[in-house]
C-alpha cells in the first residue's frame, strides 16, 4: 500500500512544536503533501530537510511567513516540477509537484495550496483567477499523466461538506461559483474525489477544517477544505481514508488515504 497524507500545517515551525515528527514516525506514510509552511530556504535548512525519514521539497513563497507547499517522500522522485507557469500564484509557493516515473505508470503526486478569499472582495478575486488558470493546467496534466493532487482547496463542495451550509452560501469556501468549479472539474474534467468515492454519504466525520473562533473544534463545527483529487485510474486504487481528527498540529486535520499500486 501507498500511504498519502495532505496536512495543512499552519506553519511548520509551529507544527513541529506540536508532535508533528512524533506522529509520522509513527504514521509511516510513503509521502505527504504539506501547505502553508510559512518559511524560507533558510529556516528549513538544518532543520527540516527531512521529518521522520522523509526528504522535503519545497515550493516557498516570495513573501516571508505566507503560504507555501511542501512533499515530504520516502521514495526518491523522478522529477521536482515547483510552481506550475502562473507569475502570480507562484510567486506565492502554492504547487509542488513530484514525479515518479516508472516503465509502468507515469506518476504526479502534487501538493496544491488553493487561495482563501476570506479575508476580503480582493482576495476573492485572486481566488478566481487561480480558479480560471489552475483549471486548464489539471486538464493538460491528466493528458499526460496520472496524478493525485493534495491539497487544501478552500472549498466545500457539497452541502454534507460542512456543518452549517445554509449559512455560508454567501461566504468564501462555500460560494456558488466556487462550488460550481468544483463541480466541473469533477465532472467535465473527469477528476475524482478520492475521499467521497470511498465514503460517499459522511457529514460530521468528513470535516477537516475547524475555525478558531467560538466552540467550533469542540462541538465539530467544520469544514471539508482538504481533498486528494485523482485522475479516475489513481482513484480505483484507493483503499482506506483516515481523517485524524484527534491530532492538532494546526486548524486542520490529517488526511490519509491508501492506495494499492500493486494494480
Amino acid at each position: 500500500m501507498f500511504k498519502l497524507t495532505s496536512l495543512n500545517l499552519n506553519g511548520i515551525r509551529s507544527a513541529t512544536t506540536k508532535g508533528l515528527e512524533k506522529w509520522l514516525s509513527a504514521h509511516r506514510p510513503d509521502c505527504i503533501c504539506v501547505q502553508e509552511v510559512k518559511c524560507q530556504a533558510s529556516d528549513v535548512s538544518g532543520r527540516f530537510e527531512e521529518l521522520a525519514g522523509l526528504k522535503g521539497h519545497f515550493h516557498y513563497a516570495q513573501k516571508k511567513g505566507y503560504s507555501g507547499t511542501a512533499v515530504y517522500t520516502r521514495h526518491e522522485p523522478s522529477d521536482v516540477r515547483i510552481g506550475y507557469g502562473s507569475a502570480e500564484f507562484d510567486a506565492e509557493g502554492r504547487f509542488t509537484e513530484l514525479r515518479f516515473d516508472t516503465p509502468q505508470r507515469k506518476l504526479s503526486i502534487l501538493s496544491v495550496y488553493f487561495p482563501s478569499g476570506s479575508s476580503g472582495p480582493e482576495r476573492q478575486e485572486a481566488k478566481y483567477r487561480f480558479l480560471d488558470g489552475f483549471y486548464p493546467h489539471l486538464q493538460a496534466l491528466k493528458g499526460e499523466r496520472e496524478f493525485i493532487l493534495c491539497g487544501d482547496v478552500n472549498i466545500a463542495h457539497q452541502n454534507q461538506d460542512l456543518k452549517n451550509w445554509r449559512s455560508n452560501q454567501k461566504n468564501s469556501g462555500f460560494l456558488p461559483e466556487e462550488r460550481a468549479w468544483m463541480t466541473k472539474l469533477l465532472g467535465e474534467a473527469g477528476l475524482v474525489d478520492v475521499y467521497r468515492r470511498l465514503q460517499p454519504d459522511t457529514t460530521d466525520a468528513c470535516y477537516t477544517w475547524w475555525s478558531n473562533r467560538g466552540q467550533a473544534y469542540a462541538n465539530n463545527v467544520g469544514w471539508r477544505l482538504d481533498y486528494h483529487l485523482a485522475t479516475p485510474a489513481m482513484a480505483a486504487l484507493a483503499r482506506t481514508e483516515s481523517i485524524y481528527k484527534d491530532v492538532k498540529f494546526s486548524d486542520h486535520a490529517p488526511l490519509t488515504i491508501e492506495y494499492d499500486f500493486t494494480h
